[in-house]
């Protein structure tokens, strides 16, 4: 794993024009986040969001190079962060490497005093059906779905639980058991499943220690590189909302900002829109890219 403070100017990828409507209640000034991934796409926005209230980041993703379709690596993603007000320590490794994942714990906090918020972000996607998958792809997506968010969570315990107010926040959806989206894509159904069964278990499990534990999944297809690059997918966007409503959802979880009375701040499976809601935003149509709310397209596992 190789760390650096070089880095070359980002660009921003998919964002709305002007301002969200979100209005922060809560800050993560001072606060240190280490997150898989983030190079780009959700994950950056997300580290962005908080950078600008004077956040300390440190990004582990495996892009030290920039890749020949997908823009940014994780030193341009660390000069966008620092740019934005945060300070920043980019580091190339690979969540399915422990040794890698516990080199970034220990650089989190020996750079920044500790840990006070780890963002599973880190995700690999195949919607194949089970007699077209490739059993590589399925072992992918296994280690770094459910094995990266589980390894990344379990080394960043000792630093958490000294925090006092330790998060570990999720990109997975809701346990949903409607037998459609196994029968859809089994494979990876139970990779993201995984993540949220690794969110509900240690929220038990840690329920005595200070550490909070959630999950946060987008109502709508999010516009991302990743997605701009599949087939078809410069027009599928177009039908997307920006990732810069994942990035005030998840600033709003971790700050607890106006989350509804009487919920708990642990064991949940939140969806942008309830977030965001509950923090006051009544009109989402600024996160969009153009299109009519009527038309999103919905994201799967709702």
């Amino acid at each position: 794993m190789t760390p650096s403070n070089d880095a070359s100017p980002a660009s921003e990828e998919g964002k709305p024009q002007g301002s969200t409507p979100y209005v922060a209640s809560g800050s993560l000034k001072g606060r240190t986040i280490i997150m898989s991934g983030g190079s780009r796409g959700i994950g950056l926005a997300i580290a962005a969001r908080a950078a600008r209230d004077g956040a300390n980041i440190v990004l582990m993703a495996k892009t030290g190079e920039p890749h020949p379709k997908l823009e940014g690596t994780v030193f341009t993603a660390a000069d966008q962060l620092v740019a934005a007000g945060g300070q920043a320590l980019p580091l190339v490794g690979d969540v399915r490497n422990d040794e890698d994942v516990a080199a970034a714990v220990s650089a989190a906090v020996e750079r920044f005093g500790g840990i006070d918020v780890v963002v599973n972000n880190a995700s690999a996607i195949d919607l194949s059906r089970t007699d077209a998958i490739d059993m590589k792809r399925y072992d992918l997506m296994q280690d770094i779905n459910v094995r990266g968010t589980f390894l990344l969570s379990k080394l960043s315990l000792p630093a958490l639980r000294e925090s006092g107010n330790g998060h570990i926040l999720t990109l997975s959806p809701p346990l949903n058991l409607d037998p459609k989206w196994a029968g859809m894509h089994l494979a990876y159904t139970m990779a993201k499943y995984g993540m949220s069964l690794t969110t509900l278990g240690l929220a038990e499990e840690l329920k005595d220690d200070g550490v909070s534990v959630n999950s946060l999944w987008p109502c709508t297809l999010i516009d991302t590189a990743a997605i701009r690059n599949m087939p078809g997918g410069q027009q599928i966007v177009k039908a997307a909302r920006g990732p810069e409503i994942m990035a005030d959802a998840a600033h709003a979880v971790l700050t607890g900002a106006n989350l509804a009375d009487g919920v708990s701040g642990s064991g949940n499976f939140y969806t942008d829109e309830e977030v965001l809601r509950a923090a006051g935003v009544k009109d989402f149509a600024p996160y969009s890219l153009g299109a009519p709310e009527g038309s999103l397209v919905p994201d799967i596992f709702l």
